[in-house]
C-alpha cells in the first residue's frame, strides 16, 4: 500500500493513509506501507520543503509504534528515490517481488519496478474532479504532469472517492478509465476513547482546512474549479448568526486569517497546532462537532466525495455539518450528519443538534460504524478488485 504520509508528515495525514495498512492487516492480509514520490517532503516545523527524510521517517515510525506496534517494522520510506528508511532496500524489493496487489492511494508514488508482472496495480483517486481535470488538461503549471498522467494510466484498475461518478448529475469527466467507487476507511477502535468523552456545551465547533491547495488555475470546458477557500468565503459571516463558538485550524497560502478573526472565528494555525496524529485526535476531542466547507470542485461537480477528516469526527462521536457534495446519495443525513447548501441550513442544523445532542452523537458514531469501518470498506474494495 502506497501513500503520502511522509511527503506531508502533518497532523491528520497519517489517518488518511496509514489506516489502510492497519485495516488490511486486520483482514488477515500480509501488508506493507511503501512511499516513493521522488519529491522533497514538507517539514512542518521548518515550514518548507526539505532535502532530508529523517522527520518524515520518524513521523511514520511513531504512528505505527503508537497505534499499530505489530506493524512497526512493515514500512518503507524511499527518500528522493535513493535512500531507504524503515525497511532496508533489499527487504522491500523482496516484498515487492512477491506482492499480489499494489494499492496506490492518491497515486503520487511511483510504481515499483520490482513488482511481479502478475501484481494487480490499483490507483485510488482521493481528490476527484481535480485529478480527472488534470488528466484531461495536463496543465503546464503542474510539475511532472506528464509523468504523473502516464503513471495513472499504467495502473490496471482505478478507484475513486467520487461516489457519484456514474450518475448523470456528476460533472466529473471519466475519460477512458473504468472508475469504481470506494471511500475513506476508519479504524473505529482507535477513536473509541474520544467517543466516550462528552464535550461540554461551551466546546467549539471546529474544522481543519487548507485554504488553497491548488498551485494554478483548474479550468475545464471553460469553467474554473477552485479549492476550499472560495467555499469557506460563503460562510465567513456565520459567527454573526449563531451563539455557539466556532474554531478553524487553517493552513495553506493566502488564508485571510485576520478577516476570519474579525468575523468571529477562533482562528488557530493549523500546521503549528496540529503537528502530529496525536494532536489531531486531541483537536477533534476538543470539539463539539465539525462545521466545514468542501473544495469548490467537489461541490460544483456533485462528486459525492466525503472527507476522511469528517469520517474521523463521526467515529469520535462528533456530529458533522458539512457542505453538500451530493454524498446524500450514499450516506444518511439529517441525524448526526448534515449536508448544507446555505447558511440558513447550517443554522438549522446547529439548532437541531443542540436540541438533542446525545442522540446526534450516537447517530454520528453509528454512521461511522456502518459506513466507514475500515474492515468493511476495505473488504469491499478488495472484493471489487478484478483478479
Amino acid at each position: 500500500m502506497a501513500g503520502l504520509a511522509g511527503l506531508y508528515p502533518v497532523g491528520g495525514v497519517a489517518w488518511d493513509y496509514l489506516v489502510y495498512v492497519i485495516g488490511l492487516a486486520r483482514l488477515g492480509h500480509d501488508v506493507f506501507y511503501h512511499e516513493d514520490s521522488w519529491s522533497w517532503p514538507y517539514h512542518p516545523i521548518e515550514r518548507q520543503q526539505t532535502a532530508h527524510g529523517d522527520y518524515s521517517a520518524q513521523y511514520i515510525g511513531d504512528f505505527f509504534a503508537r497505534y499499530a506496534p505489530d506493524l512497526r517494522d512493515r514500512w518503507h520510506y524511499r527518500h528522493l528515490h535513493k535512500t531507504s528508511l524503515g525497511m532496508d532496500w533489499q527487504a522491500f524489493r523482496e516484498v515487492a517481488r512477491t506482492a499480489e496487489l499494489f494499492l496506490n492511494v492518491s497515486g503520487a508514488c511511483l510504481i515499483p519496478d520490482e513488482l511481479s508482472p502478475t501484481c494487480v496495480k490499483v490507483f485510488l483517486d482521493t481528490d476527484p474532479g481535480y485529478n480527472q481535470i488534470l488528466l484531461s488538461e495536463r496543465f503546464a503549471w503542474s510539475e511532472h504532469v506528464e509523468r504523473w498522467c502516464a503513471g495513472v494510466a499504467a495502473h490496471d484498475q482505478h478507484f475513486t472517492y467520487a461516489e457519484n461518478i456514474q450518475r448523470a448529475d456528476c460533472l466529473i469527466p471519466t475519460l477512458s478509465f473504468q472508475w469504481k467507487t470506494t471511500r475513506m476507511p476508519v479504524t473505529m477502535d482507535l477513536w473509541a476513547s474520544l467517543a466516550e468523552h462528552v464535550p461540554p456545551e461551551t466546546t467549539p465547533w471546529t474544522t481543519v482546512m487548507t485554504w488553497n491547495a491548488f498551485k494554478g488555475p483548474v479550468v475545464y470546458q471553460g469553467v474554473e474549479y477552485k479549492s476550499k477557500g472560495s467555499e469557506f468565503e460563503k460562510v465567513i459571516g456565520l459567527p454573526q448568526r449563531v451563539t455557539v463558538p466556532l474554531r478553524v485550524a487553517v493552513g495553506g497560502v493566502h488564508a485571510p486569517l485576520e478577516r476570519l478573526a474579525r468575523a468571529g472565528w477562533d482562528v488557530v494555525d493549523g500546521p503549528g497546532t496540529i503537528l502530529t496524529p496525536i494532536q489531531y485526535q486531541e483537536f477533534i476531542d476538543g470539539s463539539r462537532g465539525e462545521l466545514s466547507a468542501a473544495k469548490h470542485v467537489y461541490v460544483a461537480m456533485q462528486s459525492g466525495w466525503f472527507s476522511g477528516r469528517s469520517a474521523c469526527y463521526l467515529a469520535a462521536g462528533r456530529p458533522v455539518i458539512t457542505q453538500d457534495t451530493g454524498f446524500g446519495t450514499v450516506l444518511p443525513t439529517g441525524e448526526g450528519l448534515f449536508a448544507y447548501r446555505t447558511v440558513d441550513e447550517i443554522v438549522a442544523a446547529l439548532d437541531a443538534v443542540a436540541a438533542d445532542y446525545p442522540r446526534h452523537r450516537r447517530a454520528a458514531q453509528a454512521i461511522a460504524e456502518h459506513s466507514f469501518k475500515a474492515e468493511t470498506v476495505l473488504a469491499r474494495l478488495l472484493a471489487d478488485v478484478e483478479r
